[in-house]
This record gives structure tokens, sequence and C-alpha cells, in this order.
């Protein structure tokens, strides 16, 4: 008998290297689960609670390890649920796939149950949206989605799988391995040029980003900026691609910009930028460039053409993946000792915290956790004031990993972080999430235990939803409306879930409860008694508070 859709899809992705897809099962595409049936111990089929929560870990996975991660649900509401790992793969730039189910081509068109348009509504989502209209063309779709996600710049390709696409049979062969395309190296001519601009500039910057980066690659740009002498920013939440142990390291372009990041873009008369799409929170809401041409010089070196020229005009644009052009490049020296050395005491000196105003100081625990955690440990937050800590006041070496949403998307956090113990079981992750950020997908704890993928979990409890409330106070002082939250006992919630769970009231409690949830073989989950008062490291609510009412007062 020949093989049906379902099964030639699950054939072809082990053959392009597959080995973990998460997913909720739908009746729309019960052909491709009856072949996971078979490929267990190949391709691996990770049951979550909501297709949120999946689309998350797959958008995680792909950021992770360089290889598109899979998630597999069912149409319509399957399909819009997943919408929000889409929108995040997307703008991480990380290579994803979402298989979705639709109705039988028979009845397309009559808005049948749960039918949707997958063009129309990820068009614009995803890097591309596709539906199979004949089995014969599995294969080819396949291999089509697979490249797409990887190259250029990556992201989430959406293909929708009609279910008579899935259970007709056919004789077509399966992929056997993916395409081999080789990353895209700077033009020799360009590369000089690029390195006689830096090599004539007083004040040069490195700004650095992007997926798919290999340790070699890393470690290449780490011994050309360093052989320069040149501070490195990172662009928004990609700190973990560049060893910030390093001298030259000089701070993450993001949320919360430090005043000394802001002053090295402004300041810089040459940067060059390496596989950085220019967003608004590596820009301060593009203020640091001006649009659509830089006051400072600009090296944009990007592997698609699409991102050059994209927002900034830049000084020479280079075509290059991230990892060739590192290769590429060769040491230059110039006059800007003093320029890199004070980057870099900038860069020490945003360490010293005085003490933060809350039970369990955040400052502390953070210092505490850069002694304790081992050199791969995996972080991943969602999104809130809380991701301070993780992201501005952790150092990241050349092992350690952050997954991050530049989506600002909540409730990435604690999927990602269940992505990353589905990749390695025996690594250190630990997801930073606030309380209302958890409870955006709290419930994929039953996966993280059915998968045998527990993280450490520590929730920033504060009673609010703290980024909200902080612009809240400053637009609106004094007039509190719809951010005051109340929440679950969290440690029960984790327990009922098999996690070891437990209340952290004081910043003294904290070094012996992280030590037993390290020790605890199903994962933990820590709840953090955070002040409201206590947003960010520089100012609380009641300053801002203050500060607004006073310029109303003056107005």
């Amino acid at each position: 008998m020949m093989p049906n859709g379902g099964e030639i899809l699950v054939q072809s992705l082990i053959g392009l290297g597959a080995t973990k897809a998460f997913g909720v099962p739908g009746e729309s595409y019960l052909a491709v689960l009856d072949a996971l049936y078979d490929s267990r111990g190949k391709l691996d089929y990770v049951l979550c609670r909501n297709e949120g929560g999946a689309a998350f870990m797959a958008a995680a996975w792909g950021k992770l390890t360089g290889q598109p991660g899979l998630c597999m649900v069912t149409r319509g509401p399957g399909a819009t649920n997943a919408s929000i790992g889409i929108h995040t793969a997307m703008q991480d730039s990380a290579p994803m796939i979402v298989f979705v189910g639709q109705v039988g081509t028979d009845m397309k068109g009559r808005e049948a149950f749960q039918e949707i348009d997958y063009r129309a509504v990820f068009g614009t989502m995803a890097k591309w949206a596709v539906e199979v209209d004949r089995v014969e063309r599995l294969p080819e779709i396949l291999s089509r989605a697979w490249t797409m996600a990887m190259t250029g710049r990556p992201g989430p390709a959406v293909v929708a799988l009609p279910e008579d696409m899935l259970t007709s049979q056919t004789d077509v062969a399966p992929l056997a391995a993916p395409a081999r395309i080789a990353e895209p190296a700077p033009e020799p001519a360009a590369l000089d040029e690029a390195l006689g601009l830096l090599a004539g500039a007083e004040r040069p910057l490195i700004l650095l980003g992007g997926c798919l980066w290999s340790g070699p690659g890393q470690a290449a740009m780490q011994r050309f900026a360093e052989a320069s002498d040149i501070p490195v920013l990172a662009a928004f939440r990609f700190q973990d691609r560049f060893n910030n142990h390093s001298p030259v390291y000089a701070g993450e372009a993001g949320v919360g910009m430090p005043a000394h990041v802001k002053r090295l873009m402004r300041e810089a008369d040459m940067i060059l930028a390496v596989n950085v799409r220019f967003g608004e929170m590596t820009t301060d809401g593009y203020t640091l460039l001006d649009v659509p041409v830089p006051r400072q010089g600009l090296i944009h070196a990007h592997p698609s053409a699409a991102e050059i020229g994209k927002v900034y005009v830049p000084t020479l644009g280079l075509i290059a993946g991230p990892n060739a052009l590192a290769a590429a490049l060769r040491p230059v020296a110039g006059r800007w000792a003093a320029w890199r050395a004070e980057a870099r005491a900038d860069y020490e000196a945003s360490f010293d915290l005085p003490p933060q105003p809350s039970p369990v100081d955040m400052g502390v625990v953070t210092a505490h956790l850069r002694d304790v955690l081992p050199e791969d440990v995996v972080l991943t937050n969602g999104a809130g004031n809380f991701t301070v800590w993780p992201n501005k006041f952790f150092r990241f070496g050349p092992h350690a990993r952050l997954l991050a949403p530049q989506s600002g998307a909540m409730g990435y956090g604690l999927p990602a972080a269940i992505a990353a113990k589905v990749a390695d079981p025996s690594r250190c992750v630990v997801c930073f999430a606030g309380d209302g950020d958890f409870q955006m997908n709290c419930q994929e704890l039953a996966t993280a235990a059915q998968a045998g993928a527990q993280p450490i979990v520590l929730i920033l409890n504060n009673g609010t939803y703290g980024t909200i409330r902080a612009h809240q106070e400053r637009t609106y002082p004094t007039r509190v409306s719809g951010t005051d939250m109340v929440s679950p006992d969290f440690s029960q919630l984790a327990r009922a879930y098999g996690f070891h769970g437990e209340r952290v009231e004081t910043t003294a409690d904290f070094p012996a409860a992280f030590a037993r949830a390290m020790a605890a073989p199903g994962g933990a989950v820590l709840d953090l008694n955070i002040s409201a008062e206590a947003l960010t490291p520089r100012q609380t609510l009641g300053q801002m508070r203050a500060a607004a009412l006073a310029a109303q007062a003056k107005g």
C-alpha cells in the first residue's frame, strides 16, 4: 500500500533532521498524528496544553538550536491561538514551521467548520504562508518551507494541510535531507572598504544580534572585536550572542536602555551592525539614529538584502551571514582605546545597585544567581518590568543562552524554558516570570511534567501588571485602573503539577530556597515576595507618582 500524505510529511521531516514537534492534537490532522505513532524516538511529539504555548516552544526551539522549531495545530481556533508564537518568531528572526490542519479541498470557500484562509491571515505575520493543494507536492513544499525558515532573515513559515491532502495516497518519495545552502560571505572589495571605514573612525562601535550564530562565528567575532579594541553592544535581547565577560562588551541596547548605552550609540561615528534588524527597542524609538540617514556612519551586514536600507540608509551595506562575516574580518587599529575602556567601565558600574525597596531584593538575588548558576545555563523570560533582571543584570558567558521575545509577548518564558529542557533535559534552565506573565501559560507546567522537561521558575510576584502600571502611574497618577491582580497560591499550584513549590518571603531566604529548587528532581517554582513599589532597579512607583504629580502642578 502506498503511504498517505501524513506519512510522507512525517518521513520528510525526519529526513530534514527534525527530532521534536510541539503541538495540540486536532481531528484535522489525524493522519499526521497516526504517522507520528511510528516515528517515536526519531521525531517525537510534545503534547502541549494550548496552541499558544506550543507555538512559543517551537519559536524558542528555533532560537536555541538554530533548526526550525515545529508546531502542529488544528484549524481555526488552533491556528489563531498559535498566532502569538508565529508573530514572536518573526520578530525574533527565529526559524520555525507551523503546520495547520485545514478543511478538505471539497469544502473550501464555504466557511466550513473552523475554515480560515491561511494565506490571508498569516501572509503579513509569517515569512511565508502556503496551502498544500496536491499531495504529490508535499515534499516540494516542505523543502521550501524549511529553506525559507533558515535562509536570509530566518523566520516562521505556515503550511496549511487540507485533511484530504493528508489521507490521500501517493508514490512520491519523501525528503531525505535538507538543501545545503552556503551562508553568504562578504564580497572582498566591500569587506576591505568596511575595514577601512572602521580604521578611519575615532569612536567605532559594533552592534550585533540575530539568530543562527555558530560557536565558531561567535568566537571569531569576539577575537575581531578584542584585537581591534572596539566596544560591542548587543541588540535587544541578544546579549547571549557575545561573551559578556569580554573587556570589549558594553551592554544591551534594549528596553530600559542604560544611559551609557544611549551615549555610545549617539556618539559613535561608525557603527558596524551585524545581523541586526533595526527595531524600535534597539534604537530607543528610532531616536538614537536619525531616519533615514543616520548622523553616524553605518556599515550594515545582514544575510537578507531586504533588511539593508529598510529603515536606515547605510554608508555601506554587506549581504553576509554573521558567521561568514566574522570569519572574514581582520583586526583594525585606531585611536579609540579610551573610548572602549570608558564603555566597559560604565557597563561594570551598572551592576552597582542600591538596596531595592522590596522584601525580596532582586539586585541581591540576581547577584547570587550570577555566582551559582552553571556556565551553560539557559535563562528565559516573557514580558514585563521584571525582565530587567535577567536582561540587564546577568552576565552571559560564551555557553549561556537567553531566550526572550523581541515581540514583548507575555507568557513566552515558561514555554521557552520547557523547550530548552526538551532539547537537553540535563541542562539548567531558569525562567523569570512576573505573576501576570506566568499566568498566561502556567498550564504548560503539565506539558513539562509529562515530557520530563521541568525547569526552575522564579515568579516575581508584585500583585500587578507592572509595566502597564508604571506607564499608568506616569501618565495618570493616582488613577489606578485595571492593573491590580489577585492571584492563586503559586506554590500550591506548582505542587499540583508535580513541581517543588515554595514561597520566598525575604531576601535572606532565597539562597537556601534556590538550592532546594536546584536539587528538586521534578522542577521547581519559587514565588518571590516582590513589593509593587519595586518595579525597576532605579525608580519606584512612588518616585514616578511624585514626579508625575509635580509635572501636573507645574502645568
